[in-house]
Order: structure tokens, then sequence, then C-alpha cells
């Protein structure tokens, strides 16, 4: 089955709970942590990949325990006409998915690294990076 990418929202109640441990060893899942940023006893978020068969019944479970899911539907795209190669986005970057590629040093974008964080956004000058839900 294909890995299927997810927002969680936890409260601050639920943050310190095991879920991703769960999710791998009950319901056999895979999972692949984008971006996190969860800390005790306050709210956190996270973006994740899952895979495996038990998709939905994990899902279910994160569910029943407080955690809001969503399914990702936004994705950043690179404006290549708009973009300048200067640069700025790669040095921002916490996946690499914006990188210079050498030798013509223009900047490449490689949207299955992303993992939707934004920064790019403020980090163009020339607004060549955009989000599209």
């Amino acid at each position: 089955m294909a890995p299927k990418k997810v927002v969680l929202r936890f409260s601050a109640d639920i943050a310190d709970q095991p879920m991703i441990y769960k999710l791998v060893k009950d319901y056999d899942l895979v999972i692949n942590i984008l971006k996190a940023n969860v800390n005790p006893q306050k709210e956190g978020t996270m973006v994740m990949d899952i895979a495996g068969e038990q998709i939905e019944a994990g899902i279910n479970y994160l569910r029943s325990v407080g955690v809001g899911v969503q399914s990702l539907t936004e994705e950043i795209i690179q404006d290549e006409e708009r973009c300048t190669s200067c640069g700025s986005c790669t040095a921002i970057c916490p996946s690499g998915a914006l990188y210079i590629e050498r030798p013509d040093m223009s900047v490449r974008f490689d949207s299955d690294r992303c993992v939707i964080c934004h920064l790019c956004l403020t980090a163009c000058p020339v607004r060549a990076m955009e989000v599209r839900f």
C-alpha cells in the first residue's frame, strides 16, 4: 500500500503518550516523521508518512485517543520561470528539498523530499515558491 501523508494535531494532555510507538508495534506501520513540533505539556503537530496494511486502523486509533488527523492536501511548488537561483531558499530548507545543482548553479526542487514547512515561502525574495491546496 502506498504511503499516506498526514498531519497530526494533539493537545497538551496527550503530547507525552507513546502514540507513534503504538502505531509501529500494534498496527505494524512504517512511520517516517517529516516534521514535528512536540513538547511536553504543550500542543503539538507532526507531519508524517504512514505505510503499511493497517493505515486506516492506525488512524482510527489516533482519533480514538484524541489526535486530530488530516490528510496532507497542500503542496509547495516552484515557479521555475520566476526563480533567479539566488539560493536563499536552499539555506533554510530543513529537508534538502531545495538544493543547488552543479555545475550550472541552478536551484532545483525535489517535491518528494518537501515537508511543507513553508520556510521557503518567506525566504524567497522573488516569491518563486508557492503553496497549492
